[in-house]
């Protein structure tokens, strides 16, 4: 079968797959008879604009909807950053009456801070129980996919954008020219994108191939960045790395020549090339890395249940939807997944259906080992987990490499 880049059209193949996937968030009743859907996940490089993507995604509204099981404000650290994303932007915004929106706004998590400022905003969200969420926090929400003609209603309603942003948002959409279109159609003359998602040079570097699921149809690098929003006369003027999702990036775009290129972006360029984004040799590496990560995660959890040992999972996340079921990693390997997440909790994982349960059931009889799935949030949950250590309790991680700590 042909595909074709998502951006520029040109034909495009995948080099590896990872099988036939849930969806990340499809998290189900235990005994649930009826047909899980499943997708052959497929990642290709595009040779023109060097975008990485899925050839195949199932459609958003399967992913996206009243029962979206995400809500952002879950991590306090998440909340700080985002903040501290806020208040970054809000350097940038005009003296006068600025206006702000956000693309999939979530429960409101970063806006809610322009609404404590008095800032005019508007958040976008396709989720209905995250908006209200977002709306009960006092932020301005619509439920609502973004595209040009949403642009236009909303130009007409508020005015020209002063800002427009997005986190862990842009990523997940397959009709990305049309939100470039519809974003310049939104934005100010002046005005700015800022956005951030999950980086391509930090999956390949450190092997996070679970950055790669249904809802994360591109991983961006600042050279396809450039390239998606080229084409409607935008470019970046800064880059700058993030913590977030265990390595992610900040784009800042403008109108082309409305703003000076940053060094950072000539800096994020050269490491680009060093890494071979545009480059096949890559990617063969990557998918052999993937392969070894998978043999060696194995290894450990099966050595640790023929010991006799517990291992309980850490975070329901949606990347371990990816891990899991590559890794074919079901309840004869892990006991139960916790997590706080109450939507999660009393359900099974997506296609291996292991157990989600609350955090008092892990803390009430410690494991011998906790597979961190929630790798990203690692600080703040071994600063929380004092006392599963104490116990005697050691961590399985697997980025950069598997490890038992």
């Amino acid at each position: 079968m042909t595909h074709r880049c998502l951006v520029c059209d040109t034909p495009i193949a995948p080099f590896m797959t990872f099988g036939p996937m849930p969806l990340g968030n499809g998290f189900r009743r235990p005994g649930d008879s009826a047909p899980e859907y499943r997708f052959e996940m497929e990642p290709a490089v595009c040779p023109g604009c060097t975008t990485f993507q899925l050839v195949r995604q199932p459609a958003p509204e399967q992913m996206f909807h009243g029962e979206y099981a995400f809500f952002s404000g879950t991590s306090r650290r998440m909340g700080e950053h985002f903040a501290g994303f806020a208040e970054s932007v809000r350097r940038e915004l005009p003296a006068k009456d600025p206006f702000v929106a956000e693309l999939g706004s979530n429960d409101g998590i970063m806006l809610r801070n322009f609404a404590r400022w008095g800032v005019r905003h508007l958040g976008i969200e396709p989720s209905a129980n995250v908006a209200e969420a977002a709306r009960a926090a006092g932020v301005r929400t619509m439920v609502a996919f973004f595209s040009p003609g949403k642009a236009r209603e909303i130009r007409s309603e508020h005015g020209p954008a002063s800002a427009i942003l997005a986190a862990n948002v842009m990523c997940h959409i397959p009709t990305i020219n049309a939100i470039a279109e519809g974003i310049e159609l939104l934005l100010a003359p002046d005005g700015i994108l800022a956005f951030e998602d999950p980086y391509l040079g930090d999956v390949l570097e450190k092997t996070t191939y679970d950055q790669i699921y249904d809802e994360h149809t591109f991983l961006f690098s600042v050279h396809s960045v450039n390239a998606i929003f080229g084409r409607v006369g935008m470019e970046v003027f800064r880059a700058e790395p993030q913590w977030t999702h265990g390595g992610s990036m900040r784009y800042w775009l403008c109108r082309r020549g409305a703003r000076p290129a940053e060094p950072s972006v000539a800096q994020v360029l050269v490491r680009e090339r060093e890494l071979g984004v545009a480059e096949a040799a890559t990617y063969e590496r990557f998918r052999r890395s993937c392969e070894a990560q998978r043999e060696a995660l194995v290894a450990v959890l099966r050595k640790a249940r023929a010991e006799g040992k517990r291992v309980v999972g850490y975070g329901a996340t949606s990347k371990s939807t990816t891990i899991m079921n590559y890794c074919g990693i079901g309840p004869e390997l892990v006991e139960f997944i916790t997590d706080t997440t109450p939507t999660k909790q009393g359900k099974v994982t997506p296609g291996t259906h292991v157990p989600v349960r609350t955090h008092a059931e892990f803390a009430s009889r410690f494991p011998e080992y906790a597979l961190l799935f929630a790798y990203n949030h690692a600080q703040e949950i071994m600063e929380k987990e004092r006392d599963f250590l104490a116990s005697g309790g050691r961590w399985i991680t697997y980025v950069p490499e598997v490890k038992v700590l």
